[in-house]
């Protein structure tokens, strides 16, 4: 229902707005391009490209965020020295690090990765430091009571403890190297959701692009859906915080 209601706005804004503008595609022409983008597999191509970035960018951000969030979180020095500046990165918007990683890396895929991990670095550092920062005082004090070493309390107390805000900043770290990746693929232009962006618009394609729009759309949600929330809802369950 709630589709219906969105293609006939669209539908309507074109017959008011952009029918008589080439600049404007209707919902019809649209579809049509996204089917022809799946028939040929141009876009199943493009979209696979996008993904395989997007892991290992994501991925490394994963590693490197996790273990600079648990120095912050265990070391005043390091949160004293690093705390600001891994902060300033998380609200810089990504695509300011694009011109950087061309000047150091030059144009290739190396640039568009550093993009998407400069994008979710930030997120994921600060989801970990806080989550080990929110754990209570008491889990600690109860497992030094039974004689748990300060491994074993990390890892089977604070790390186990801080998971609902890390799933939060790991879903927002998510969307961060997202949108990283299409800013980076749209300038660089390779092969990928927004090379194929940048295609359409050099062509004045505007159904295909429009088209591309909704598979990045599509993908973001979807992936969100299916892994994100549910993983999300999953630690919420399992640690008493949501009902059942």
């Amino acid at each position: 229902m709630l589709l219906a209601v969105w293609l006939l706005a669209w539908q309507t804004a074109f017959e008011l707005l952009g029918k008589e503008s080439w600049q404007f595609a209707p919902p019809a022409a649209v579809f049509q391009a996204l089917w022809e983008g799946v028939a040929d597999k141009s876009f199943l191509e493009a979209l696979w490209a996008s993904l395989c970035r997007i892991a290992c960018g994501f991925g490394l951000a994963l590693v490197l965020g996790s273990v600079l969030g648990l120095l912050l979180a265990c070391s005043r020095t390091c949160n004293w020295l690093a705390g600001p500046l891994v902060l300033g990165v998380q609200s810089l918007p990504s695509i300011c690090w694009m011109p950087v990683a061309v000047l150091w890396f030059g144009l290739n895929e190396r640039a568009i990765l550093f993009v998407v991990l400069m994008g979710s670095l930030g997120s994921i550092s600060m989801a970990t430091r806080d989550g080990l920062r929110q754990v209570p005082v008491a889990y600690q004090r109860v497992a030094s009571t039974f004689g748990a070493s300060l491994t074993q309390r990390l890892l089977w107390v604070s790390l186990p403890a801080a998971f609902p805000v890390f799933i939060s900043g790991l879903k927002q770290g998510w969307s961060f190297a997202w949108r990283s990746l299409l800013a980076g693929e749209l300038l660089y232009g390779v092969a990928g959701m927004g090379g194929l962006l940048t295609m359409a618009r050099d062509l004045a394609d505007y159904a295909r692009m429009f088209a591309a729009m909704i598979v990045v759309v599509s993908v973001s949600v979807l992936v969100d859906r299916a892994i994100f929330s549910r993983l999300e809802q999953y630690v919420r369950e399992r640690w008493g915080l949501a009902a059942r």
